[in-house]
């Protein structure tokens, strides 16, 4: 633990940058220089926390329990932590707030369909397309709390944590390097970010809007603290068909890309709801998608459509 009485021109950012759940992490926390060595302590702690994290919910790994939930799919419930119990609930909560636009049962959704990891020179078959979105229903994801089960009632259907499980884990590294006693520090996952406290300097941390047209160069920034921050764009993974890019972004009512949209930013006080609702307000679009945020207390968001037009929700103001 370190000494609370340190001099604030004695601290320091220390962080580490390193790939977990498949994406670039980077942890920072603000100490006094003399305990460098605790500040450290203090990452690795919070790394081996999203490394469990990682292992509950990854599908790369067919003994991690939400593989087994999609095994057992249509057959039997299967018995998880409550953990995971909780974080489907959440999930089917916001599936319920966005009209389905956000669903984890998208996983029926694979990479048949769409492979953003290899070029396509085609479109989708559009027969498979709708037989694998009939399959997409957060309703038939079935949770009970009292035995501690999951199930899929329809066979084949798949759940996956892709839109909530970085903003899940930033959250929970969060939530340990606070009980570890670190008062300022920035958790980066892939671009789904949580701060709290201070920079050494004791002002708020500036953070970056990542521009749609170069990932790397941000558009504006942002002075804030205990807040997070989430970016869903399109410009991360897509392909190109026939001189037509199609994004990675899919809705999961239909199977087929979104459009008309370049990048939706979410702030909000909590990293996996900022996590979860970028993606579904990309596919409910700009009116809806700015209604239903303007409807949410402590939310806020920027929109930047296809032509570089920028929509704002009422409580922010781009400069």
């Amino acid at each position: 633990m370190p000494a609370i009485n340190q001099a604030i021109e004695s601290r320091t950012i220390f962080k580490k940058v390193l790939r977990l759940m498949g994406n670039r992490f980077e942890l920072s926390v603000v100490a006094s220089e003399e305990d460098e060595g605790w500040a450290h302590n203090c990452i690795e702690t919070a790394i081996g926390e999203i490394r469990r994290i990682e292992t509950l919910l990854t599908t790369f790994n067919e003994e991690s329990q939400a593989n087994l939930v999609n095994r057992n799919a249509g057959i039997k419930p299967v018995r998880v932590d409550k953990e995971l119990i909780d974080l489907v609930t959440r999930s089917k909560k916001i599936s319920e707030l966005t009209q389905g636009a956000f669903d984890i049962s998208y996983g029926s959704i694979d990479k048949r369909l769409w492979n953003f990891d290899q070029q396509m020179d085609a479109l989708p078959d559009v027969a498979t397309a709708r037989q694998l979105v009939k399959l997409i229903n957060y309703r038939n994801v079935i949770t009970d709390a009292e035995n501690g089960t999951v199930y899929l009632k329809e066979k084949g259907m798949r759940i996956g944590f892709g839109g909530i499980g970085k903003g899940y884990a930033a959250e929970r590294a969060k939530y340990i390097l606070q009980q570890n006693g670190v008062d300022s520090g920035i958790v980066n996952a892939a671009g789904d970010l949580t701060t709290w406290g201070y920079q050494p300097d004791g002002k708020p941390w500036t953070i970056g809007i990542a521009s749609p047209d170069g990932a790397h160069t941000p558009f504006s920034w942002l002075n804030i603290t205990d807040m997070s921050v989430a970016t869903s764009g399109n410009y991360e993974k897509y392909v190109v068909i026939g001189g037509k890019k199609y994004s990675h972004t899919i809705d999961p009512r239909t199977g087929l890309p979104v459009h008309g949209i370049k990048s939706v930013t979410i702030i909000s006080p909590n990293a996996e709801i900022a996590d979860a609702m970028a993606t579904p307000v990309m596919i409910m679009g700009i009116r809806v998608g700015l209604n239903m945020i303007n409807q949410i207390k402590g939310i806020a968001c920027i929109i930047i459509d296809d032509k570089n037009k920028i929509y704002t929700s009422a409580n922010i103001n781009i400069v």
